[in-house]
């Protein structure tokens, strides 16, 4: 029995080793997992930062290229805008070049109006304003005339026109 209570003992004594050497190998495994968490964490920190970096930058290219592309849209907006402006501007200056009679011509036109002016006075005072009309039924060329004025030339055939 004292064979049995030996075996027993170091039976009971391998087990608390083997128990006291599994706790201290799932302890170290413990701290190297932990050990192991704190690396993931620390990796995955850095590659996050990493990515959000080349983010940042990305971002920035992206915004600079806006802003240029913007300065780039305004410029050709203005240089439409200026050409447009300009056409628009032109166009009525051209019409009224082409159109519009230059200050010869007007003159000349101003010295045929005194012209004509002049003629149709004299016109008027050597008798141009006679009332004429068509009479009868072949319809003859017909004057109004003073009927109170006395008829002259030797047949008593001129009279005169009403208004002179």
């Amino acid at each position: 029995m004292e064979d049995e209570t030996l075996k027993l003992g170091l039976l009971m004594e391998a087990a608390q080793a083997q128990q006291t050497l599994a706790t201290t190998t799932l302890d170290r495994l413990r701290e190297h997992t932990a050990g192991i968490d704190a690396i993931v964490r620390q990796e995955i920190r850095a590659t996050l930062l990493e990515e959000l970096q080349a983010l940042d930058e990305d971002s920035r290219k992206a915004a600079e290229a806006l802003r240029r592309l913007q300065r780039t849209v305004n410029l050709r907006l203005i240089a439409w805008s200026t050409v447009a402006l300009g056409v628009a501007s032109l166009l009525p200056w051209s019409l009224a070049w082409w159109l519009l009679p230059t200050r010869a011509e007007i003159e000349a036109l101003g010295a045929k109006r005194d012209e004509l002016a002049a003629n149709v006075a004299r016109l008027s005072h050597q008798g141009g304003n006679l009332d004429l009309r068509h009479c009868g039924a072949t319809q003859r060329l017909c004057v109004r005339i003073e009927r109170s004025a006395p008829a002259y030339g030797a047949a008593g055939d001129f009279l005169i026109v009403k208004g002179y």
